[in-house]
């Protein structure tokens, strides 16, 4: 049986719910009192708890007629750095200035974690992304993310854009939030896939960016290329923190443009990782 998958949708302009994503429909979770992905996410086998309701008669509704949202409600979103050789590397390269503790925190026990947007604030599947109008070097970061409940028990995955100036952020260090977080700039979707770690070590994330129907960029990476376990950034994430309605943890990029590409405003950005599915996106300036 494949994974469950599930999401937040609209009919129209109608309110948000929970759905349960199927080949061709999705059951509208609402029917069986489930109003927020918080309340699902809180339960102790989310799998069962699904089977059960696919069993309840539940209305369904065409994918055709739906609109997702992006796959949060109360969850704030945060995301670990320099987790693989690639950034590292890359964010060194940006600035002469920052590159000992680029090159540092990659070898340290203490990952790097920095917050990245509340939950109001994130872009779902077909909405804007944004780049700074006060930089000049901006870059989508194709990211596979870990949707965590409040116990910081790992539920599922889903795709992440973490949209970066990496002009500013190169500039000094201490910039790093507004390089990060500025409006529109975290995209999640299209829906949460449920699974473990084990899976999604196999995966493969892909980026492509488009620019007047051309391809102007393209790149791959895998999972498995992560150097810290889940586990050890959930921990960190959690240590000192509490999040009563759980929270999105990005695990950073592995692939990282050409230093003399940058977005610009109508570019179309397609993210796409192996276990989950697409999210795409279109760049505006902010």
């Amino acid at each position: 049986m494949s994974a469950h998958r599930i999401c937040r949708f609209q009919i129209g302009n109608g309110l948000a719910r929970i759905g349960l994503v199927r080949e061709k429909d999705l059951l509208d979770l609402s029917g069986a009192g489930v109003n927020t992905l918080s309340e699902l996410l809180e339960e102790r086998d989310i799998p069962a708890h699904l089977e059960t309701l696919i069993q309840a008669g539940l209305d369904a509704h065409s994918l055709e007629r739906i609109t997702f949202l992006a796959p949060v409600d109360q969850q704030e979103v945060w995301a670990a750095g320099v987790t693989y050789l690639r950034s590292k590397k890359a964010r060194m390269e940006e600035s002469d200035f920052s590159a000992s503790a680029y090159d540092r925190v990659y070898e340290a026990p203490r990952p790097e974690i920095f917050f990245k947007s509340l939950p109001h604030k994130v872009v779902g599947p077909g909405g804007l992304v944004g780049i700074r109008k006060d930089a000049t070097w901006n870059v989508p970061e194709p990211e596979l993310a870990l949707v965590l409940n409040s116990r910081g028990a790992l539920v599922g995955f889903t795709i992440g854009n973490d949209m970066s100036s990496r002009d500013i952020e190169g500039e000094n260090l201490l910039y790093l939030p507004q390089a990060k977080t500025y409006n529109k700039s975290c995209a999640l979707g299209p829906w949460i896939t449920l699974g473990t770690e084990e899976d999604a070590r196999s995966w493969q994330i892909e980026v492509e960016i488009r620019r007047d129907s051309n391809t102007v960029f393209s790149g791959s990476t895998a999972v498995s290329q992560i150097k810290r376990s889940f586990r050890e950034l959930i921990d960190y994430l959690f240590r000192s923190q509490e999040f009563p309605q759980g929270a999105v943890l990005l695990t950073g990029t592995g692939i990282v443009p050409a230093d003399d590409f940058t977005l610009k405003p109508a570019d179309a950005v397609r993210i796409r990782i192996s276990g989950i599915g697409e999210l795409q996106n279109r760049v505006v300036e902010v």
